[in-house]
């Protein structure tokens, strides 16, 4: 769109809806969401450590389970949506094995890169 002048716009300090509607017109529809349903699912909001619990927990650890059938050095933990020293344990051979900082807590990037490994690893990707 750089050749239609959208980069000026956006120099102009014009934000993206308001270029496409430039081009577009006001019967542009744009669907937002404030979370991501469906896989990968949106960051909690908080980190996940030792003594948390609930859904996100145990979607994790089931992400982190399908994982280590690729990747057998992560050990497989229990998906009860109860973070443990286990899976803390889990988490830190996850993020040594990508690249991340080995806390064994899942914060912002860890949790997206253990969407995006999962993503990859079970073929989702391929199915969208």
């Amino acid at each position: 769109m750089t050749q239609w002048g959208s980069k000026n716009l956006a120099d102009q300090g014009y934000s993206a809806i308001e270029i496409l509607r430039h081009f577009y017109g006001d019967s542009i529809y744009i669907n937002v969401a404030d979370e991501i349903s469906g896989i990968p699912s949106s960051w909690p909001g908080a980190d996940l450590t030792i003594g948390s619990a609930g859904s996100k927990v145990r979607q994790m650890q089931a992400q982190l389970n399908r994982i280590s059938q690729a990747y057998p050095a992560i050990p497989a933990v229990s998906a009860d949506g109860i973070y443990g020293q286990q899976t803390a344990d889990a988490v830190k051979k996850f993020q040594s094995i990508f690249g991340l900082p080995q806390t064994g807590v899942v914060d912002y990037p860890t949790w997206y890169k253990i969407s995006e490994i999962y993503v990859g690893v079970s073929r989702i990707a391929e199915l969208m």
